[in-house]
C-alpha cells in the first residue's frame, strides 16, 4: 500500500497548444498547486496536429491535453492519434473557447478540477 503522504506518479504530460509558452505556464501553475497529490512532468509542447503522432510516440506520456483553441473535432482527432500510439494513456480536452472566453484563470481551474479525477479515474 502507498504512503498517502506521496505524492502519485511520475506522470509525463504532452500539451498540444499553438501557443507552447502560455501551455508551460498555465501547466507549471497546476503542476505547482497538485505537487503534494501528483508529480507531474510536462515533458513537451505539440504546436500542431501533424507532429503529436511523433511526439507521443518518442516521449510515451501518460497524459495529453489540448488546448482550448481546437474545435472538439481537432481535439478528438488529436486523443485519437494519442490514444492509436499508447492504448491506455489519459487525455483531455480543455472546453474550446475557454482561455479567449475567461482567460487563463478559469483554464487553470478547470485542470485542477479535472486532472485528479482523470489520473485516478475517478
Amino acid at each position: 500500500m502507498s504512503n498517502p503522504t506521496q505524492p502519485l506518479g511520475p506522470f509525463k504530460l504532452v500539451t498540444v497548444n499553438t501557443a507552447p509558452e502560455r501551455a508551460k505556464r498555465l501547466v507549471g501553475r497546476v503542476v505547482e498547486q497538485l505537487k503534494d497529490q501528483f508529480t507531474i512532468i510536462h515533458a513537451a509542447n505539440v504546436d500542431n496536429i501533424a507532429d503529436v503522432r511523433a511526439t507521443v510516440k518518442s516521449i510515451q506520456p501518460d497524459i495529453l491535453f489540448c488546448a482550448s483553441m481546437w474545435t472538439s473535432e481537432e481535439s478528438s482527432e488529436i486523443q485519437g492519434i494519442a490514444k492509436e500510439e499508447i492504448p491506455g494513456i489519459k487525455t483531455m480536452a480543455i472546453p474550446q473557447g475557454l482561455q479567449v472566453e475567461k482567460g487563463p484563470d478559469a483554464v487553470v481551474e478547470f485542470l485542477l478540477e479535472a486532472v485528479p479525477g482523470l489520473i485516478t479515474g475517478s
